[in-house]
């Protein structure tokens, strides 16, 4: 079994928490044969947490669950589809939303109120309600993870993260997955990401959770820049393990809570990073010595975000100057003396000037499938960490025939 341990809290295979079941299948809502349209439901009602889109253009299906959640973050199921993004649809694409919501209300026999839409895909066309309308009439239970495979739409693979950890003597299970492969610079890509637990907390102290560590997990990744009109990451706590109730970030068990749902995050942004489309690499970089957290961050994230970076990455190319240049672009602060930097624990710059170093071992280094750089700007206690990938030639003719 692969099992990953930070904070004391475990990664392990995929599995469902308590009191959840899902489908995927398919409809033809796009041009290929895959699954394309699913749910996924908590036999209970449960607290709801969201993160969503800064996006101007934020898609319908998107608008309608925040506003959903929002109410009293409560939330029993989701319906979801790839292909369609319902986005730039107007009031007709308002109207669908609101028709999937209510159709799987009443096939649940549930409130509208508990019931999440979402969707991925091409933007600007509306959803075919025929199909959509059929599809939730054919949904119907199963515990495997077909849904994490209906979302899909340029991955290649779903991403899939589960943590187990034990609050009041109880197993308590995290499991998330996620989607995304282009458009992903989220401010919350195209992407979605769905948490799951059979923990008990609070609404409101979920919110404040999950907010938290979207700063650091998936508001840290890029693959190209471009945010896109969906993004949404939904958490859902149904309480089914029986331990006792988290409601304040005083109780014993929360820190172990904080973590277990920020492992889960941390791992599917990594996997979305790594799977940018026509990716070969992922790109993790770590910044020490930040005036604070909020720029460290700022500079991990425009290193992995900068295209000179990226293309230096896919060619296996140890130009440090991208790096600096690149840190030098950000509103932070910097000793422009003392800046250090290493390229798979190859120290390239010391105090701003370049180091020699083995240029071939460098090169060879960076054909690893996992690229990591490490800056030091020594102004600050504070750090910073980012995920992204390379710039490859095979991303732009993934994008240069979305559409067609």
């Amino acid at each position: 079994m692969h099992m990953i341990k930070t904070n004391e809290v475990t990664l392990t295979n995929f599995q469902w928490p308590m009191g959840y079941y899902n489908d995927g299948i398919e409809m033809g809502l796009g041009k290929s044969d895959k699954l394309d349209f699913g749910y996924l439901v908590s036999e209970v009602p449960a607290s709801a947490a969201g993160t969503y889109t800064t996006n101007k253009f934020q898609a319908a299906p998107t608008k309608l669950t925040k506003n959903t959640i929002n109410q009293d973050h409560k939330l029993q199921a989701v319906v979801m589809n790839s292909a369609c993004a319902n986005s730039c649809t107007g009031k007709q694409g308002e109207q669908n939303a609101l028709t999937e919501q209510q159709l799987l209300s009443e096939k649940l026999g549930i409130d509208t109120n508990l019931v999440g839409v979402a969707s991925t895909g091409l933007i600007g066309a509306q959803l075919p309600m025929d199909k959509v309308t059929a599809g939730i009439k054919q949904l119907s239970p199963h515990h495997d993870d077909n849904v994490t495979k209906a979302v899909m739409t340029t991955d290649k693979h779903p991403k899939q993260a589960c943590v187990q950890i034990t609050m009041g003597g109880k197993k308590v299970t995290i499991t998330g997955f996620a989607k995304g492969s282009g458009m992903i610079h989220p401010k919350m890509a195209t992407m979605l990401g769905f948490v799951t637990t059979d923990a008990g907390i609070d609404g409101e102290l979920l919110q404040q959770t999950l907010s938290e560590n979207v700063d650091t997990t998936f508001n840290q990744i890029t693959v190209d820049g471009d945010t896109s009109t969906n993004d949404m990451v939904v958490v859902m706590a149904n309480g089914k393990a029986g331990a006792p109730q988290l409601t304040s970030t005083d109780d014993a068990d929360y820190p172990t809570f904080k973590n277990g749902l920020h492992l889960v995050l941390e791992e599917l942004a990594k996997q979305i990073a790594a799977d940018g489309e026509g990716a070969t690499k992922l790109v993790e970089c770590n910044v020490a010595g930040a005036f604070n957290d909020l720029e460290g961050q700022e500079v991990a994230k425009a290193i992995v975000g900068s295209n000179l970076v990226k293309a230096a990455i896919f060619g296996q190319d140890p130009n440090w100057g991208r790096i600096i240049s690149t840190i030098g672009m950000t509103k932070a602060h910097v000793d422009v003396d003392h800046v250090d930097i290493e390229v798979n624990g190859i120290q390239m710059v010391k105090d701003s000037l370049g180091l020699p170093f083995d240029e071939k071992q460098a090169s060879d280094s960076m054909g690893a499938n996992k690229v990591t750089i490490d800056v030091n700007l020594h102004v600050g206690p504070a750090t910073g960490q980012a995920w992204g990938c390379d710039l490859t030639y095979n991303y732009v003719k993934i994008n240069a025939s979305y559409h067609t």
